[in-house]
């Protein structure tokens, strides 16, 4: 009889299966779904939470009719063309995106949550002559909405011509985008590559049942390949919640019984913040059980020292209140993991690695180690079967051992559209250069340390690497995230670390001095070379791309041209001032309208500029400026003629206004010095 790890082995192994095909996306499509006909392949949540399956027999007889009645929808669009898929996560985008390939076209994935412009750009240069989306907008080319296609009768006479390409989209999507086209051969190399998995771990992929959350997007390379391709491969269920609101994701997560949940930083981050803020709440037993708990799970103290802690029960009293006591294997990709939050999740008893990959390249590591003490390292792994990897020096090489990450594969994309022109793929000597910054330890485990073109060189040369400081700050209280990124000061030859943070809009003057001075006490706390120079508040949310990564180009931009949306902590107000009014007057006013502008729009006064404008700036509208005007006419016993409304567009404004009605009805608090 066979042993556990050889049935693990012989299951995981099972994609040799693909070597016997022509390695393209229809023999990935048979495969996976003749070999797992009555296993659940989607599930999914109907208005009434109500939990409904899909198995994969019923999964392939779906994707042939959505094939046969796109056929229809798309009968006046060219054969072997592209058409863009612009959908978020759920039970129809599988079967759109088998359907699209069956009709002969190649799919171009777009996030569902891209604004149109930037959808046209995508479209245009990759050629494309349909998209299929939800959007309510017309697009330059024929839109099918979802409902449409799936109202179209079936035609089971229809006979399938597979398309072989899928496009990615990469950096950028406006101007000249950058696009990935992958072929069957790429993709099926992808799947290929974890065939030596389940010697290190057995818990990533094995025959048992696996319940993974569809968190992801799938345009994403991370979505698409981590979680749609490899566990569609092999006979797993793929679970959509219904949105990504926290309430959508837990009931996924617990009615689905997930098992794996693969997603970006910024998931980790913001569940490992939410228990590290409740954990500081509690008291007593409860707080020396946690901390215990969180020790023994990262084997920081033994058994003995751990005590009752170390039981099982109280991990999973814990475990309830987060993600349930059924998660098995959890993925980080898609950017810099913290130390801090590594420590966390795997300490709540959570087996959290982190993994690697990009769009160019698809994922080729990951680290599988069983050991926490490996995966508290924040490697990424080693390579996956296949791949290979090497180190570059950089050119201001500092012996260190850093360089950056060139990569070798079957898996790196075959073509990409750059601008609109479609090239093969740009190699080295057959690598592709990553720009990403690696290390590598002795044991072969490898490191990323953050993206080349991010790094800030100091005045003496030294290279700091933005994502290994941002952790630092990332549990400061009221701060909802945070960006450090090197800034050149005019008529300065070096950049300088500076700190940028998008803070609560509840908090107020004495929260914001609390979380400056948590601030420099963490920073003196850092070496040198990783102190922050200089700290802005962001007025507005970080920008984001995909909602994964912080935008550092834009904040960047902004910062070296002036823009007024950043606040400096060190730089004192400058005190609004009109010529010829009172400057004890226009203080006065400007703070009392300051404190009601803010009451009404619900943010902090820091935001309250004097030129910021109530819609445009501020984010306010029609029915708050009405309210507005009233409480300032009842606070001050004046009357704001009809014809000012829309005209007072700003603090300034209405400051202005409010002195000059009081003036006017001689209710001026001292003589003023106004003409």
């Amino acid at each position: 009889m066979a042993t556990k790890e050889q049935k693990i082995r012989a299951f995981v192994q099972s994609d040799r299966k693909l070597l016997s095909t022509s390695l393209t996306l229809r023999d990935i499509f048979q495969l996976s779904m003749d070999r797992n006909p009555r296993k659940p392949a989607l599930v999914y949540f109907d208005e009434s939470n109500r939990k409904i399956s899909l198995s994969y027999s019923e999964y392939k007889s779906q994707a042939f009719v959505m094939a046969s009645k796109l056929s229809s929808a798309l009968s006046g669009i060219p054969g072997g063309t592209v058409v863009a898929l612009k959908l978020k996560n759920g039970p129809k985008w599988p079967l759109l995106f088998w359907a699209i390939l069956m009709n002969g076209h190649t799919p171009l994935l777009i996030d569902a949550k891209l604004p149109k412009a930037n959808a046209e750009n995508l479209i245009a240069q990759a050629k494309a002559k349909a998209i299929i989306t939800n959007d309510e907008e017309t697009f330059s080319v024929p839109s099918f909405r979802v409902n449409d296609v799936s109202s179209q009768q079936a035609d089971y006479s229809f006979s399938p011509d597979w398309a072989d390409h899928v496009i990615f989209c990469s950096s950028g999507t406006t101007g000249d985008a950058k696009m990935m086209v992958y072929n069957g051969k790429n993709l099926c190399s992808q799947i290929l590559s974890s065939q030596n998995m389940c010697d290190i771990t057995p818990d990533i992929l094995h025959p048992g049942t696996t319940n993974i959350l569809a968190m992801i997007p799938f345009h994403h390379i991370f979505g698409f390949v981590a979680v749609f391709l490899w566990y569609t491969f092999y006979g797993k269920a793929i679970v959509f919640p219904t949105s990504m609101s926290t309430s959508d994701i837990m009931t996924a997560v617990h009615k689905g019984k997930v098992t794996h949940l693969y997603a970006v930083p910024l998931f980790w981050d913001s569940i490992a913040q939410m228990v590290a803020r409740k954990a500081s709440m509690m008291g007593g037993k409860k707080a020396a059980y946690f901390e215990k708990m969180i020790a023994y799970n990262t084997h920081k103290i033994s058994k003995k020292e751990a005590g009752f802690a170390a039981n099982g029960f109280i991990k999973s009293l814990f475990q309830r209140k987060v993600l349930g006591a059924q998660i098995e294997y959890c993925i980080s990709g898609g950017g810099y993991l913290s130390s801090k939050t590594l420590n966390l999740i795997n300490g709540l008893g959570y087996p959290l690695y982190n993994g690697y990959g990009m769009t160019e390249i698809g994922v080729t590591s990951v680290e599988l180690s069983p050991e926490v003490e490996q995966r508290l390292k924040g490697s990424i792994g080693k390579p996956l079967f296949g791949v290979e990897y090497k180190i570059v020096p950089l050119v201001n090489d500092q012996g260190d051992g850093t360089g950056e990450l060139y990569v070798k594969s079957p898996i790196t994309h075959e073509r990409e559209f750059v601008g609109g022109v479609l090239t093969r793929s740009k190699l080295i000597d057959g690598y592709y250069k990553t720009g990403d910054i690696a290390s590598c330890d002795e044991q072969g485990y490898y490191y990323i340390k953050g993206r080349l073109k991010d790094t800030i060189i100091l005045a003496n040369g030294e290279n700091v690497y933005p994502d290994e400081i941002e952790f630092y700050f990332h549990d400061v209280k009221h701060v909802n995230n945070c960006v450090v990124l090197g800034v050149k000061p005019k008529g300065e030859p070096a950049e300088t670390v500076v700190l940028v943070l998008e803070v609560d809009n509840s908090v107020d003057a004495d929260a914001l001095k609390q979380i400056k001075k948590d601030i420099d006490s963490i920073n003196a706390s850092l070496p040198n070379e990783k102190k922050v120079q200089k700290v802005y508040v962001d007025k507005r949310p970080l920008p984001m791309a995909n909602n994964m990564k912080v935008k550092r180009f834009v904040i960047k931009e902004g910062l070296e041209q002036g823009s007024p949306d950043f606040v400096d902590f060190e730089a004192k107000k400058k005190q609004a001032t009109f010529e010829g009014y009172d400057p004890e007057e226009v203080a006065k006013y400007s703070k009392e309208i300051a404190s009601l502008f803010a009451k009404i729009l619900v943010l902090p006064e820091f935001k309250i500029d004097g030129q910021a404008h109530w819609i445009n700036d501020l984010g306010g509208d029609s029915m708050s400026y009405i309210e507005m005007v009233q409480e300032l006419e009842k606070k001050y016993g004046v009357t704001i003629a009809d014809e000012k409304f829309g005209v007072l567009t700003c603090l300034d404004d209405f400051v202005k206004e409010i002195i000059d009605r009081l003036h006017e009805k001689g209710l001026k608090p001292k003589e003023g010095k106004k003409n």
